[in-house]
């Protein structure tokens, strides 16, 4: 059985963050969304469940933290090219995130970017050549 990965965040604005994990190239599973969640898939394994803040209360006692403020985690996805990494970094500035907030990185065989989503999570962008890692 393949093992799924599913993120949760919670999110102050549930339509701008859904607006912008679309457009970074989500999709939209309306099995598992409401008006207090979006379940967002980057593929047959990887979702992204965002959770306006009541709702992501029910599941944790503790509080939210500012992901403005600390970084809580640092999240990776491959893309198929250089060019892939810097439009979707284009699409997710043009939905309201931010570029790069870290440095990018281009070693020659491999190449990432980051963005910060409107509550201020970062993605990290990455392609790498799968010759150059052999």
């Amino acid at each position: 059985m393949t093992q799924m990965l599913f993120l949760n965040l919670p999110v102050r604005n549930l339509q701008a963050a859904t607006k912008f994990y679309l457009a970074i190239g989500g999709t939209l599973n309306p099995q598992f969304s409401s008006d207090q969640a979006s379940s967002i898939m980057f593929s047959e394994s990887i979702g992204v469940m965002l959770l306006t803040h009541q709702h992501y209360s029910q599941f944790t006692a503790r509080p939210i933290g500012d992901a403005k403020r600390e970084s809580q985690v640092l999240i990776a996805l491959t893309v198929d090219s250089k060019d892939a990494v810097n439009t979707v970094i284009e699409k997710g500035v043009a939905a309201g995130g931010r570029a790069d907030p870290n440095p990018l990185q281009d070693l020659g065989f491999m190449f990432n970017r980051h963005i910060e989503d409107p509550d201020g999570n970062v993605w990290e962008f990455l392609w790498m050549n799968p010759a150059a890692m052999q």
